[in-house]
Order: structure tokens, then C-alpha cells, then sequence
């Protein structure tokens, strides 16, 4: 290296969590006061110390997905960076195979790093085998660390003991443990009793919203306040399978003995999930029906507010009724929406007949005729307004996922309203549907 070189160095440095950052002097400092020491040692050759700081403090090593090293990458990429400054090279990275997406990056740009206290050159092959040898430690103290995590916390569950997180309705955390919240609490009785008396959750869902009765609100350890939501179907479900309530503390699938107190007796919870299992017809097709029908329109029905509409079916005396159903009346019941379902046959029908129009339509054929001829030179006119208009004549002896296929193709929404529908066409939907057309011909015919 010559006298008159540079070798600009940027210092990085990170502490996986936020413990303690909020002294004068922390760990960061620490580690950047080592680096700046170094590079003053190498002042003879040339080295000058960046003035940017790239600190990230309370993100883990395990993930690139930290503000600071996203900063130095760019600048490396930027070439505003010769060599990077660590204390240890797990502060640049705790993963394997992140470590070799870094290295492929420096030398690409010709970046060499330093680590402050483990001696080794990136450029030999030696120096590479200690690297890969330091890093394969490293991650593995990762993974045993959160080993270690885990295990912790089984056994803490397992003890019934509270392991964090947002608390249940009807809860409060006072000194890491649930303590009753005397106002939540009636709450929560209230919809256990009035779903055991009389199972109607649209009627609850209603009268809880009425009265203005919302979710859990609370703060975050951090100061961050979580406002509470208006009560939906959603929420009820998910409290009346919370065992929670029955003073146990859940595992992986498992439940403990806790050590807080319940809010129900067993009595009073063996009625409530007698009644969700027994269920409406219509509502067990809601959850177990997903995908048992095949469903043309999947994705794309949505209500004049916005609201989609879910594919739903139910049996009566051997025979299968499909709907379409807004999501709004699934959480908040028949009186959440003005449109509650659809018959699916009716609204495909009429769908179906829309894309006819538009497959029979001359203008437009020759329009995406003329746009596709530019784009696949040699295409005969006569030749593409057939393939289009052949889709109508086999339509009926596609499979479900082909017509589906060429539906969403075509069409990008279609909204409900008390007067109608109207259908919102994909610009290139057209344009797209003949090119894989005149492609699936020519493969058939070339077979």
C-alpha cells in the first residue's frame, strides 16, 4: 500500500438486547472504543475512521434485518467503505448462512473486516476456515441459547406460572402474575352465562357492541397503550376456547394447572363448548366448508363497503346450497351488513354470462387481437379471435381450477351492492388470457 492510500473504515457494532443502553456508557460504546483504538494502532497505514455511526441495540444477530447494517451494506455497495471495524465478528452476524451472503457482498466491492479481538485475514483461505470455524460456534451458541429459552419456558407453563404477553379480558398483570380485573370480569361471566342460557352469538355480539364493551386495553411494558376493539364474533370464539378462564395455563396444545384464579366454573364451561360443537349448519359449513366446494368467484366478491365475501355452503336433506357470505355478518351477525350471502349459483351464472359478452364482443376481440399480434408477430387474425371464442364452447368441460384460472385472469373485483353488481376487468386481462391460449394450442398441436 502506498503512503498517500486510504483505507476508510467504518466501525460496526450491536447488542442483542435493550438492556442497559440507557447508561452514559454501554455496551455499544464499549465496543466502538475498542474499534477506534485498533484503527488508531493502524494510522501508519493508512486507515481513517468513518465519522458514521452504524450501532443497532436490541436487535438480534440471528436476522440482517437490522436499521444500522442495512445503512452499511448500501454504503459499501456505494463504495464509501474499505474495511468494516467489529469487536467480534458475531456482532456482524450469528448465522451461518447470513455470514456468507456478507462475505460473497465484500468481495464483490473489494471490503475486508476486521475483528478487534479475533485475528484472522478474510483474504487466504486460511483465514476463510477460521471464519467459517468461528461462525459454525457462534451459531450454535445461538440455537443453544434458544434452546435454553425454550426450555425455560415449558417448565414455567408447566408450573402454571404467567410467561408474558397481552393478558385475557377479565385479567389484569400485577408483579408477573394474572390478577382478576373486577370490571372485565362480569364481562366475561356475563357472555359465559347468557351463551350457556341462550346460544345465539349474533344476538350477544349486538347487544356487547351496543353498550359499547370493547376488548382488552392495556399498556406494554414499553408505555405503548393498546386501545381496545369493538367486541365481534371473532373475539367471543377465541375467549370461549381460552381455558384461561378455567384457571389453567396452556402449552403447545397442553394445559396446566395455573396459579391464577378462574373466572368460570367446569360446569358452566362444558355447557358453553356443548353448544359451539352442536352449532347452526350454516356455521359449522363456515369453518369446516372452506375449500370443501369448489368456488369460482373465490377472492373476488367484495360488498359496496369493502367487506369480502367468503365461500360458504350447507346440506338440507342430502343437498349441498353454496353461498357466498359477506365476513362482516360472519363476525357481527345478520344485522353487520345490508348484504349478508349470496347463492353462489346465481351470482356465477350472471358472472358467467358478463365474460361471454365480452368473449363475443368484436370490438373488443380485435382490440386485444390487434395488441397481441404486436407483441407475437405471425399470429393469424382468424386464428386468435378462434382461440378466444373456443373458450366459450369448452368452458363447461374445463376442470374447476381452469375456470377459476381464467376467471381471475379476466377479472380483478366484483361488487355487490342492494342494486346489482358491477365488474371491475383486468386491463391486460384479455390480452393475457389469448396469449396462454394460442400458447396451450401450439403445445397441444406441436405434441
Amino acid at each position: 500500500m502506498n503512503a498517500t492510500d486510504k483505507v476508510l473504515c467504518a466501525i460496526y457494532t450491536r447488542k442483542s438486547t435493550e438492556e442497559g443502553l440507557e447508561q452514559n456508557f454501554n455496551s455499544l460504546d464499549a465496543q466502538r472504543d475498542a474499534c477506534e483504538n485498533y484503527i488508531a494502532s493502524q494510522k501508519s497505514e493508512g486507515w481513517l475512521m468513518l465519522r458514521e455511526r452504524y450501532d443497532d441495540g436490541g436487535f438480534s444477530g440471528g436476522t440482517l434485518e437490522r436499521p444500522a447494517i442495512k445503512r452499511l451494506l448500501e454504503d459499501v455497495r456505494q463504495g464509501l467503505v474499505n474495511t468494516i471495524v467489529v469487536y467480534k465478528i458475531d456482532r456482524l452476524s450469528r448465522s451461518l448462512a447470513d455470514f456468507a451472503k456478507l462475505v460473497e457482498l465484500f468481495d464483490e466491492y473489494k471490503v475486508t473486516f476486521v475483528s478487534v479481538t479475533q485475528s484472522f485475514n478474510t483474504t487466504t483461505s486460511m483465514g476463510r476456515l477460521t471464519l467459517n470455524i468461528l461462525l459454525s460456534f457462534a451459531q450454535f451458541e445461538r440455537e443453544l441459547a434458544g434452546e435454553r429459552v425454550r426450555d425455560k419456558i415449558a417448565a414455567s407453563r408447566q408450573r402454571g406460572i404467567w410467561m408474558g404477553g397481552m393478558p385475557a379480558l377479565g385479567y389484569d398483570v400485577v408483579d408477573r402474575k394474572l390478577i382478576p380485573n373486577k370490571a372485565e370480569a362480569l364481562i366475561v361471566k356475563e357472555l359465559f352465562n347468557r351463551f350457556a342460557t341462550t346460544p345465539s352469538m349474533a344476538t350477544l355480539v349486538n347487544d356487547l357492541r351496543s353498550r359499547g364493551v370493547t376488548s382488552k386495553c392495556w399498556t406494554t411494558t414499553k408505555g405503548v397503550v393498546r386501545q381496545g376493539k369493538l367486541i365481534d364474533k371473532g373475539l367471543i370464539y377465541k375467549m370461549f376456547h381460552n381455558p384461561v378462564y378455567l384457571g389453567l395455563a396452556a402449552y403447545k396444545g397442553q394445559t396446566f394447572p395455573g396459579e391464577h384464579e378462574p373466572l368460570i366454573s367446569q360446569e358452566l364451561w362444558d355447557k358453553v363448548q356443548s353448544h359451539l360443537k352442536s352449532g347452526s349448519p350454516l356455521s359449522k359449513a363456515r369453518v369446516a366448508g372452506r375449500g370443501s366446494a369448489q368456488s369460482l368467484l373465490r377472492g373476488l366478491i367484495f360488498s359496496d363497503q369493502g367487506r369480502a365475501f367468503t365461500p360458504g355452503w350447507t346440506r338440507k336433506r342430502n343437498k349441498t346450497y353454496r353461498y357466498y357470505v359477506n365476513t362482516d355478518s360472519i363476525k357481527l351477525g345478520k344485522d353487520g351488513c345490508e348484504i349478508q350471502r349470496i347463492p353462489a349459483g346465481e351470482i356465477e351464472t350472471l358472472v358467467l354470462e358478463k365474460m361471454r359478452d365480452v368473449l363475443r364482443s368484436p370490438e373488443i376481440l380485435a382490440q386485444a387481437v390487434r395488441e397481441v399480434r404486436i407483441a407475437r408477430p405471425g399470429t393469424e387474425e382468424a386464428q386468435a379471435i378462434e382461440a378466444l371464442q373456443s373458450i366459450e364452447s369448452v368452458w363447461d368441460q374445463l376442470f374447476p381450477a381452469e375456470q377459476s384460472q381464467i376467471a381471475r385472469t379476466l377479472i380483478e373485483r366484483i361488487t355487490v351492492a342492494p342494486n346489482g353488481i358491477s365488474i371491475k376487468w383486468r386491463g391486460e386481462g384479455l390480452n393475457k388470457l389469448l396469449r396462454d391460449t394460442l400458447e396451450s394450442n401450439a403445445l397441444r398441436e406441436a405434441a
